[in-house]
């Protein structure tokens, strides 16, 4: 793995593919649906911790677009030649583990988010999970892919 230098072509497909991953999110209305077991998003909840108030939901949004759409060009930089799955979940994986042993006690949910629950480890993997598998299709429906693996 090596970070490219993306064309502006190449960049725009990266963000484009990082807002989709957004629009494509089922988070918003589970948490509208009281699915997850976090008392509110870990987006908001951090927004909040950083800048020590509350914030309406919209704020946390933004930075989670941010952020998706910050970790979409990382991996079509640093992946570009062979934009695999394996690749994809080592990612989401890496991400995952920086949400429960960084985001999380921030929040004030403590490590591994243990202060509100062991559910919250499975709860933050399966977006990450989805993550990966959105952005690994999405950059082969986007970028193409040989028949070898590697990204045209």
């Amino acid at each position: 793995m090596h970070l490219t230098h993306l064309s502006d072509k190449d960049l725009l497909k990266a963000v484009g593919i990082g807002i989709a991953l957004i629009l494509l999110a089922i988070m918003v209305p589970a948490f509208h649906a009281g699915l997850p077991p976090m008392p509110k998003p870990p987006s908001l909840a951090f927004a909040e911790a950083i800048l020590g108030r509350d914030l309406p939901l919209p704020v946390g949004l933004l930075l989670h677009v941010i952020y998706v759409i910050f970790w979409s060009i990382a991996f079509v930089a640093l992946s570009r030649a062979s934009l695999t799955f394996l690749r994809a979940a080592a990612l989401a994986l890496a991400l995952w583990v920086v949400a429960l042993a960084v985001s999380f006690p921030i929040n004030g949910w403590g490590l591994l988010g243990l202060g509100i629950g062991p559910t919250l480890i499975t709860a933050a993997l399966v977006p990450h999970v989805l993550f990966a598998v959105v952005l690994w299709g999405l950059c082969r429906l986007v970028f193409g892919v040989s028949r070898n693996g590697k990204s045209q």
